[in-house]
């Protein structure tokens, strides 16, 4: 600040002001401090800054997977309404174990956000700890938690699978088969799975035709491989519905290499709607979930309880919105 000074021709502190847009510094000034401030590449430390008003201008969110589309559009929604109010985005990605959010939660809060943002609502207790006592919003994303931390945003993945279910069943499909995980350690997955379930036992469908099949998340080449068990143990199956589009996508590949037509043979759906699944051939049956939407609408709340437009903030949900995208899979 000393070196931009000397070069502007001016006091340190009115560098100060100028960087923070202070009213009493003139424009012309401004103009001549700024140009300083690019031919030295000098960059404002805001540490101090932090320390004495608590804000660190930055939110932390944690998603699953950063090469998951779906993921990576929420944390698109994320840092595009952030930044309308001046705030940034500071990533991290759990690789799906609550051991390695724990591991997160914590190095995070070291740091200082100003509002944390997870996917899901399974934790470990000490990461439940570590949020209660953080002192700052915490908004779950992409699930309804039974026992909130603080906000939701999210939606119901068993009701979703449920719906695509009825929705395929009023076409005319009766043996239903459904491709997920292996483990527990997806959640969503689990919901999925466990929605299909209901869904097929309250329409009065043949049960029991589930393939698990690699650690979460399903691979397209998992998803290939788990359509090929299905037709082996269920050689009958009208229609296969996967925990995600990529699985459905390798499950789709596979039936066409295998000289299967689909949807005449085997029909095949999904859930995301993945941009892949819309381009593929045949396209592909999904649930879109508004992954970008979610994004938004998490930051948007979080961005309303940082600001403090809510003094005395109770626990919220927001829903958001899933529908079955039809397409020619099916």
């Amino acid at each position: 600040m000393a070196d931009v000074a000397r070069r502007a021709g001016v006091s340190a502190m009115t560098v100060s002001r100028a960087l923070k847009q202070d009213g009493r510094v003139s424009d012309e000034t401004r103009r001549r401090i700024m140009a300083a401030v690019n031919d030295l590449g000098y960059v404002l430390d805001q540490s101090a800054g932090s320390l004495s008003s608590r804000k660190t201008g930055f939110v932390a969110a944690l998603i699953p997977s950063i090469n998951n589309s779906n993921f990576a559009d929420t944390a698109r929604g994320i840092t595009d309404e952030l930044e309308k109010a001046g705030l940034q985005l500071l990533l991290g990605y759990t690789d799906y174990t609550v051991e390695k959010e724990e591991q997160l939660v914590e190095s995070m809060l070291r740091r200082r956000p100003e509002g944390i943002i997870l996917t899901g609502g399974s934790h470990t207790e000490r990461a439940r700890r570590l949020l209660d006592n953080a002192g700052v919003p915490v908004i779950e994303t992409w699930e309804l938690p039974p026992n909130p931390i603080d906000q939701v945003v999210g939606f119901s993945n068993e009701e979703a699978m449920a719906l695509l279910v009825r929705t395929l069943a009023a076409r005319g499909y009766r043996k239903f088969g459904y491709i997920g995980g292996t483990t527990a350690r997806d959640t969503r997955g689990s919901q999925r799975r466990a929605g299909f379930v209901r869904a097929t036992e309250e329409l009065g469908l043949p049960p029991g035709r589930l393939v698990s099949f690699g650690v979460p998340p399903i691979s397209i080449e998992q998803g290939g491989q788990a359509v090929v068990t299905m037709l082996e143990r269920w050689p009958d199956t009208e229609v296969v519905l996967c925990v995600s589009d990529l699985s459905a996508f390798g499950a789709l590949m596979e039936c066409l290499r295998r000289g299967m037509k689909v949807p005449d043979d085997i029909a095949i759906a999904g859930f995301g709607d993945f941009e892949i699944s819309n381009f593929c051939h045949p396209r592909i049956t999904t649930v879109d979930v508004d992954c970008y939407g979610i994004g938004r609408q998490a930051a948007r709340r979080l961005v309303q309880l940082v600001k403090g437009e809510e003094k005395d903030h109770g626990q919220e949900l927001v829903l958001t919105t899933y529908k079955v995208v039809e397409r020619e899979s099916t």
